[in-house]
C-alpha cells in the first residue's frame, strides 16, 4: 500500500490549479480533505475513483517510493 499525500498532487497538478482542484475531486467521490491533508490517503481509495488524475498522482507517489 503506498500512502499518497498533498505533495505527490504538486508534483503532478499545476500549483494554481492544485487547491481548488484537490477539494472538488475530494467532494466529488465524498472522501475526506482535511484527513487527507493531514494524513494522507491509501493509494487504493484514490484508483478505486477511476479519476485519470488521481491515477496520474498515485503513479507520482509510487515512484517516490520506489526511488527511496
Amino acid at each position: 500500500m503506498t500512502m499518497v499525500y498533498v505533495r505527490h498532487c504538486r508534483m503532478v497538478i499545476d500549483n494554481t490549479y492544485c487547491t481548488p482542484g484537490i477539494r472538488g475531486f475530494f467532494a466529488r467521490h465524498n472522501l475526506d480533505l482535511s484527513n487527507f491533508l493531514k494524513n494522507g490517503i491509501e493509494s487504493e481509495i484514490l484508483i478505486a475513483t477511476g479519476d485519470s488524475m488521481a491515477l496520474k498522482v498515485v503513479e507520482a507517489a509510487e515512484a517516490e517510493e520506489n526511488d527511496g
